[in-house]
């Protein structure tokens, strides 16, 4: 799924199909990215706006209620790339804490 710069989720690969997220995890994973990551030259930078902050919330707890048993990650926590651009566990900490009961 991409979250686009106006927060739209915009589906990608079928779900049943498995994705190329982060390789060797990719079989009982779905990928979420959004539109940015990057400042004008290139480097890794936090970019998402309003509109992508809420729907990635909001897309986050859908898939966690769809799914229960997940957990969330960054793609930054399997490899060594700087995306998302932000610390996934601190930043979605009350999700996380929230979908372990």
């Amino acid at each position: 799924y991409v979250i686009d710069l106006n927060g739209n989720v915009n589906k990608g690969r079928p779900i049943e199909r498995q994705g190329a997220h982060v390789r060797g995890f990719n079989k009982d994973s779905i990928g979420v990215c959004y539109v940015g990551g990057v400042d004008a030259n290139l480097k890794a930078k936090d970019t998402r706006n309003e509109a992508q902050r809420a729907s990635l919330s909001y897309f986050i707890c859908y898939l966690m209620d769809k799914y229960p048993g997940s957990t969330l990650h960054g793609h930054n926590e399997f490899s060594s790339k700087a995306c998302p651009s932000f610390d996934v566990q601190t930043e979605y900490k009350d999700i996380i804490e929230y979908y372990k009961k």
